[in-house]
């Protein structure tokens, strides 16, 4: 479910701290519903993800042109990425955070993690198009449960990337955001029910210690 701008603005999230000249694209509530410490098993099990295996063929299809462009294009060339055009994240945390641990590796997606404390986790990509944040937060239900937020942040870089994110806003919206949360729930539903793996569906998020 897509939720107002607000609830990541509102509440007093560290990324706040260092989010400065970055904007917030969405805001989406996760259809993970579990306990206070459930927070660690969804961070393992998005870090495994891989756009090649979403449920939707017209999602994969998507994301295949995208990495195809970049590749002709060269925007996710290494001088692009995190550490050479823009500088990481991490540089701008307080000492806290940046003495802490920075959180888990990711499989396949061009993420690398920011930093991670017991209900929040940042990890951050680039490329020649912007410099993006996915910001994961575990919040209460109000029922005395609890689910995950995402909020993706991003800072276009210059032209190019502000018409490449007005772009593609509509084909995330309709085709890419719908099918992922389809399969995080499918997936957090199979996890919660121990279900083997041949019992799950195709798009697998597979699992790396955090």
């Amino acid at each position: 479910m897509k939720l107002p701008k607000s609830a990541y603005t509102d509440p007093p999230w560290r990324m706040h701290e260092i989010d400065e000249g970055f904007t917030v694209e969405d805001v989406w509530a996760l259809p993970t519903p579990g306990g206070p410490d459930d927070f660690p098993r969804l961070l393992r099990m998005m870090s495994g993800g891989d756009t090649s295996d979403n449920p939707s063929w017209i999602a994969r299809t998507l994301f295949a042109i995208r990495w195809k462009l970049g590749e002709w294009f060269g925007w996710d060339s290494p001088e692009a990425k995190v550490g050479s055009r823009v500088a990481t994240l991490r540089d701008r945390l307080p000492a806290d955070l940046r003495d802490g641990p920075a959180g888990p590796e990711f499989d396949k997606l061009p993420f690398s993690s920011v930093f991670l404390t017991k209900d929040e986790f940042a990890a951050e990509m680039s490329n020649k198009t912007c410099h993006a944040v996915m910001h994961l937060t575990w919040v209460p239900d109000g029922s005395g449960g609890y689910h995950s937020q995402m909020a993706v942040l991003v800072k276009p870089n210059g032209r190019l990337g502000a018409l490449y994110m007005a772009a593609i806003l509509p084909f995330r919206h309709i085709l890419v955001y719908p099918p992922l949360l389809k399969g995080i729930d499918e997936e957090w539903a199979n996890q919660a029910n121990n279900l083997p793996p041949r019992s799950r569906p195709r798009w697998r998020l597979r699992s790396r210690p955090v």
